[in-house]
């Protein structure tokens, strides 16, 4: 395994593995990594000749920097994770290295990302978008892997993939969860015990919602789901909404949806979380 900080240099190792007709795996990551992202380095290696791993925090897409300042970073530790998971090559730019001067171009995805995170965090998908863009043009992968947790950020990668003809799959890999059900997250660091325990109960309340969904009423499924976090005082509740995994668009009462998601935002002790569960395959059934 190789660890490098310069474009130029992955994409000397790009053309050599080309040149060799070898299929490249992508998985891009902040790094403070965790099950959850080793899981995609896994599922990389198993369909790909070679496996390529970014870290890079990435500044655009935060839009507080008190969030960006806190996100945790430990490359040497992400390091050895990487290369007991047999990846091929980390490439752990800076920021002034990514991004010689800010990028002026921003990306819009009309109603995919004014909803949810992106009404939360205005530009955060754009900041996204933009780096991944800059990403794919550099390792110029056969596939992509990305966890469902974010699920508007796969939304959106598809949608980026389709708009600007990348020549690449994205592969959408399942959200990895404790024995808790909380879903793996690097901001879960930042949580005492009790505070990991609080935030597993994120996970009861979208079973709820996923238990009692009616395409009739998605709205009663819903509030209960709402009502049942609503006992935790220490569960700041931003939104925990019904919406068509591919779209983003809302579940109405009655109209079939091929993919209804149930999504939530929330904060547990300063910290924001945000999970998602999938209802696959209801089809007009729903």
């Amino acid at each position: 395994m190789e660890v490098v900080h310069r474009k130029d240099l992955v994409k000397y190792h790009v053309r050599n593995w080309q040149n060799q007709k070898k299929t490249i795996g992508f998985v891009p990551t902040m790094g403070a990594l965790h099950e959850g992202h080793l899981s995609l380095v896994r599922r990389a290696r198993a369909e790909c000749d070679v496996v390529v791993v970014s870290i890079f925090v990435n500044p655009l897409q935060f839009n507080q920097a008190a969030d960006l300042e806190k996100y945790p970073r430990n490359l040497e530790a992400d390091c050895r994770m990487l290369e007991a998971e047999q990846a091929d090559l980390i490439f752990a730019p800076d920021a002034d290295a990514f991004y010689e001067r800010i990028p002026a171009i921003s990306m819009e995805f009309g109603p995919l990302t004014s909803v949810l995170e992106g009404e939360m965090r205005p530009g955060h998908f754009s900041g996204v978008a933009v780096v991944v863009s800059r990403l794919f043009h550099i390792v110029e992968p056969a596939k992509a892997y990305f966890g469902s947790k974010d699920l508007q950020q796969v939304a959106v990668v598809k949608r980026l993939i389709q708009d600007l003809d990348f020549n690449l799959q994205l592969v959408a890999c399942p959200t990895a969860r404790n024995e808790d059900g909380l879903a793996l997250s690097s901001r879960n660091a930042r949580l005492s015990p009790a505070g990991l325990k609080t935030a597993s109960q994120l996970n009861k309340g979208l079973s709820l919602a996923m238990a009692e969904f009616d395409i009739q009423n998605p709205d009663a499924s819903q509030m209960a789901a709402k009502r049942f976090l609503e006992k935790f005082s220490d569960i700041e509740l931003e939104y925990l909404e019904w919406v068509d995994a591919d779209t983003m668009e809302p579940v109405l009462p009655g109209i079939p949806v091929s993919n209804p998601a149930i999504c939530l935002a929330a904060r547990v002790e300063g910290v924001r979380l945000i999970d998602n569960m999938v209802l696959e395959n209801h089809g007009n059934g729903c």
